[in-house]
């Protein structure tokens, strides 16, 4: 396993392809704050956040299922979203996130590894360049 550099995985970033017109992108708190941030760069729409925890800091499961940290404070029915997560392994947190949000118009999600509509990589664990 190599670490990826900031630039090879920007590049995934500037040139994964949409086939879909977004009104927001909520990011999963607080891994996906940094790749909805990123995207935000190219797509140029609101961001808003969703306080979803399941993991600690080392990947390993806190609570038996992902639980809601903070109300949910923004307008999403009807809207058409891209959820955002930086890392998808079961995909609880993805799933429990489109439960919570399911009077939006549309739901895709996008991880930067693992299994999700739009996925930058999808393999083995890696480190994120923009972690300390």
């Amino acid at each position: 396993m190599y670490d990826k550099t900031f630039e090879e995985v920007r590049e995934r970033f500037r040139t994964i392809p949409f086939n879909e017109e977004f009104d927001m992108i909520v990011a999963i708190a607080n891994g996906g704050i940094i790749p909805a941030a990123i995207l935000n760069q190219r797509l140029d729409i609101e961001i808003q956040l969703l306080k979803i925890n399941l993991r600690d800091i080392n990947q390993k499961p806190k609570y038996d299922s992902p639980q809601l940290m903070a109300p949910i404070d923004f307008d999403y029915k009807g809207k058409s979203i891209l959820l955002v997560e930086d890392r998808v392994k079961t995909g609880a947190s993805l799933s429990y996130a489109c439960q919570l949000l399911a009077e939006a118009k549309l739901i895709r999600t996008f991880a930067v590894n693992g299994k999700a509509d739009y996925a930058l990589y999808d393999e083995d664990c890696f480190k994120f360049p923009w972690l300390l």
